[in-house]
Parts: C-alpha cells; sequence; structure tokens
C-alpha cells in the first residue's frame, strides 16, 4: 500500500495535492496500485460559523509533531488493511485555518468503491475523533474558545 501524510501549516489547494500524489503513484507503485478501479475522495473545509453559532474568523489547530504522523500512520494503515486499500493519502492542517479553507484531504484507492468509500469514511472518523489535533475557535469579538467535542456527521 502507499501512503502519503502531511501536515501543512500554509493552505494547500486538494485538487493539485490529489494530482500530485496520483503522479507519486505512477513512478512509485505497482500498476494496480496506480489504477484502483475505485477511488473514493473527501475535502472538509472551515465552516464559517463557530460552534454557538457566531461568526468564525479563524479555526486553529495545534498537534504534537512526531506524535501526530504516528497516529495518523497507525489509523491510516488500521483502516485501509481492514479495506484493502491500496493508496491513501491524508493532507491536513496545521496552524490557523480561514473559513472556506481546506483543513483535510482524504483519498482513497480500492479496487471497488464499497471498501474505497468504507475506508474513507471510517479513515475520517478516526482522524475526527482519535488524531491529537486540539482545535480553538476565534470569534470575531477577538474570543477564542478550545473546543471539546467533534461535530456530528
Amino acid at each position: 500500500m502507499h501512503l502519503r501524510i502531511d501536515l501543512h501549516s500554509e493552505a494547500f489547494e486538494p485538487l493539485g495535492r490529489l494530482e500530485q500524489w496520483r503522479t507519486e503513484l505512477v513512478g512509485h507503485s505497482s500498476a494496480a496500485e496506480v489504477s484502483s478501479p475505485a477511488e473514493s475522495l473527501f475535502i472538509g473545509r472551515v465552516r464559517a460559523t463557530a460552534a454557538d453559532g457566531t461568526a468564525l474568523i479563524a479555526l486553529e489547530l495545534q498537534h504534537y509533531p512526531g506524535m501526530t504522523e504516528r497516529q495518523l500512520t497507525q489509523l491510516a494503515e488500521s483502516s485501509c488493511g481492514r479495506h484493502g486499500a491500496y493508496s491513501c493519502l491524508i493532507q491536513h492542517r496545521i496552524g490557523r485555518v480561514l473559513p472556506g479553507e481546506a483543513i483535510v484531504l482524504i483519498a482513497i484507492g480500492a479496487d471497488r468503491r464499497g471498501p474505497a468509500q468504507s475506508c474513507c469514511q471510517e479513515l475520517l472518523e478516526a482522524l475526527k475523533h482519535e488524531a491529537p489535533f486540539w482545535k480553538r475557535e476565534w470569534r470575531s469579538d477577538g474570543t477564542g474558545e478550545w473546543l471539546t467535542g467533534n461535530t456530528p456527521l
């Protein structure tokens, strides 16, 4: 399985990163991984409203370098192993993220749509609930609040 995980402190263009990943697969993988018959993709963007409904000016994500990457690798390998995925791309923002900016990109390549979609959804939920990111919402009045839970499906 080909696995790529990157944490970005600056804005990234999800479809551009996806195209770069596809190019990497062509250069480094077997024919099965390059031409996965099924691919599932999720792009998450920061909402314009805070959890309390007020205007959000930014979402700040903090992490523990080294530990975060290891945990993301373990989550990805576990999900991909259960679903037989050929390839997995995770791109995640850290630092200050503005409303509308991409915060996460997950792309899964597998033999069939069911495993690709199931793996993508399972991995997204694992990232939301198990990855060591700490999030703080910044509001237009200058106040910030650390989030203690995750958004519902």
